[in-house]
């Protein structure tokens, strides 16, 4: 087993990025957050890549916050960090979220199993999520006394909606597949042996579209969270023309009239 916290391995367009800490069923450490952040910046510039699939290693996607940690810090004999210490020490983590969510390329989770706390808050990030049918999720922060952090706030309550985040986060009952699909906290369940076939297939058939279409389709769609109709309409009309003005849209149209599958090369 490589030491190595996050791994990355690229195939057919696709960069596979996997969370190596198996045997902590890959809760998160600052080291591998920062590692993360210098993956995803690579991968903006990688013209190879057009989609990245980020999963687990072992029997867990993510744990989220290592609770052995926290107790050895509780009972470190090291003077506590001040308030804004700690304020700024939860933001240098919080980028990676951060990155996964305004990616130019599109991010699929791939969620082999355990996905909790500031795990959740990871997968949410992402733009799809395909969940192994033996995946279980929980919010997890109640339990040890904590509010919500990686985004998970954001997530949930864009995906599922208040009343059902607030019910997530104060029971902490995890849920399984079914159920989180049911609640449109994830995107599709299939049989957990099957799991990384079918994210690599949808990214890899992402991979092949239009890359800058699809940059275009994911910031309007974050933008589209927030704002009111009038101002995504006034975007939708900057954007559309943008893409209108690509090599691939050419490519579309002409293999549209020509009934044959359009090849796009992301430009």
């Amino acid at each position: 087993m490589s030491d190595q916290e996050l791994l990355l391995e690229k195939k057919n367009g696709v960069a596979l990025i996997t969370m190596n800490r198996p045997e902590k069923l890959n809760a998160i450490t600052v080291s591998m957050m920062q590692q993360g952040v210098d993956m995803l910046q690579e991968l903006v510039h990688d013209k190879s890549v057009g989609a990245i699939v980020l999963t687990g290693a072992g029997r867990g996607f993510c744990a989220g916050g290592d609770v052995g940690n926290m107790q050895a810090s509780q009972n470190s004999n090291e003077p506590e960090p001040t308030l804004e210490e700690g304020i700024n020490h939860q933001k240098l983590g919080h980028r990676f979220p951060a990155m996964l969510h305004h990616h130019a390329k599109p991010v699929i989770a791939a969620l082999n199993g355990a996905t909790a706390g500031a795990g959740l808050g990871i997968a949410l990030a992402c733009d799809v999520r395909i969940a192994s049918d033996k995946a279980r999720f929980t919010t997890a922060f109640a339990n040890v006394g904590f509010g919500g952090d990686y985004g998970v706030t954001w997530g949930l309550t864009h995906s599922v909606g208040p009343a059902k985040a607030k019910e997530l986060f104060f029971l902490t009952d995890p849920i399984g597949a079914e159920e989180a699909e049911r609640i449109g906290l994830v995107n599709r369940v299939v049989a957990h042996d099957d799991l990384m076939g079918k994210a690599m297939e949808v990214a890899e058939r992402i991979a092949a579209g239009p890359a800058v279409s699809y940059r275009y389709m994911k910031a309007n769609v974050n933008f589209a969270m927030g704002v009111d109709y009038q101002t995504m309409l006034d975007r939708e009309a900057e954007t559309h023309q943008r893409c209108g003005r690509t090599e691939d849209h050419k490519e579309g149209v002409k293999a549209f009239l020509e009934k044959r599958p359009p090849v796009f090369q992301g430009r």
